[in-house]
């Protein structure tokens, strides 16, 4: 469990625990004596007890650089959550690395986790009578399966990612894992030496965090934001930035402002927060791999999308943005100019989002973007974003 904070805000009355909160099933009355006896055993007390009680869904592991460091992501959500009158339950899952799988028989895995952590937090999440959830994503098949498992209870629910990757270095200029696989070919036509290769490998990921490019994992992350599961702006800090942690924070204390408010997916989720996301899949040249998941979700949330959606959202949406694998550019690039709310503002500016769309933190994502105020991509002196008109 994580270590709580030295300070605690104190919950007054306008905080006192809704008596129709799943939890109280577990904490409330004479006969739930050994069921708080339980919590006691682990350092939960009374305020804990009266609070509202937010699961942190951690897929913390050593398989994945995309996930090795979410245990200090999950430790400022849950401090968050305590220390802003809430009761924290931190719990894990599994993550497959497509990365280290792909090309062996062992990706067969990948699509199947997705299923897996799906079903294990909504399990965890049913059987320990939770309030509501704080999901979060590192490698591919976590984004999706921590979206559905939130979308299947319908608590009141933040996605959180553990963020990207920074470039490595190389010969005087970043490269990637990208690098790395064009290697291989490289070395294979002979317009690479082994040793060159072997350089590459050990330089082009330099610490934690997914794949930087728009790859699967940055797509979601992304497309979470246009969807209104994770607040504008959250996708982008690198895992082992500062922003990161804050952003960690945040969806702590948004976590808890969701069950006080009683805000869940199916507040937010519709057809409209779905042809959102297309569009910025879209614009940013995203993962085709977003058409398998967008679809699960919107099976698991009752919104009527099919194929022929992202035809119709395709054709009216540029690619407005050069980030790899098709383009030069990670995810670092689109965070040093103000990340995915300024992809989001260009295509609201243009008519091609729904600002009426509805997000977790209650306000539409017109309400967000003025909030926020993005820079305008026409005002950015970068290459690789332009205007719809451009």
């Amino acid at each position: 469990m994580s270590q709580q904070p030295t300070e605690r805000v104190d919950r007054d009355e306008d905080r006192d625990k809704d008596p129709e909160l799943p939890s109280n099933e577990v904490t409330e009355g004479v006969d739930r004596a050994p069921h708080r006896a339980m919590f006691r055993a682990m350092g939960y007390d009374d305020e804990d007890l009266s609070s509202p009680m937010v699961g942190i869904a951690n897929p913390a592991a050593d398989i994945t650089p995309c996930n090795v460091h979410l245990d200090d992501v999950a430790a400022s959500a849950y401090d968050a959550v305590d220390g802003t009158g809430g009761m924290p339950i931190e719990f894990g899952t599994i993550t497959i690395s497509d990365a280290i799988s792909m090309g062996t028989e062992g990706m067969r895995a990948s699509l199947i986790s997705r299923e897996i952590i799906a079903d294990s937090v909504e399990l965890v999440a049913f059987g320990e009578r939770i309030d509501g959830l704080v999901t979060i994503g590192g490698c591919d098949k976590n984004m999706p399966g921590m979206m559905m498992a939130a979308i299947r209870t319908d608590l009141p629910s933040v996605f959180l990612y553990g963020g990207s990757i920074m470039p490595g270095e190389h010969g005087g200029r970043e490269i990637t894992i990208q690098n790395v696989f064009e290697g291989v070919g490289a070395v294979a036509e002979g317009e690479m030496s082994e040793d060159e290769l072997d350089e590459m490998e050990r330089n082009a990921c330099p610490g934690a965090g997914s794949c930087g490019g728009m790859f699967t994992a940055n797509t979601m992350a992304s497309i979470a934001e246009a969807l209104g599961f994770s607040p504008l702006g959250a996708a982008s800090a690198p895992a082992e930035d500062e922003a990161r942690y804050e952003e960690a924070a945040r969806a702590g204390r948004l976590a808890l402002e969701a069950i006080e408010d009683q805000r869940t997916p199916s507040d937010f989720l519709s057809r409209a927060s779905f042809e959102n996301a297309i569009a910025l899949q879209v614009a940013v040249g995203g993962s085709t791999n977003a058409v398998l998941h967008l679809l699960a979700l919107a099976a698991e949330a009752g919104v009527d999308l099919d194929i022929e959606t992202f035809n119709e959202v395709s054709a009216r949406t540029p690619k407005i943005a050069s980030f790899q694998p098709g383009g030069q550019y990670v995810m670092n690039d689109l965070h040093e100019v103000g990340g995915v709310p300024v992809v989001l503002r260009e295509l609201h500016d243009a008519g091609l989002l729904d600002g009426d769309a509805l997000t977790v933190t209650g306000r539409t994502i017109a309400e967000e973007l003025e909030r926020i105020d993005p820079p305008r991509i026409e005002d950015l002196d970068v290459d690789y974003l332009q205007t719809v008109d451009e």
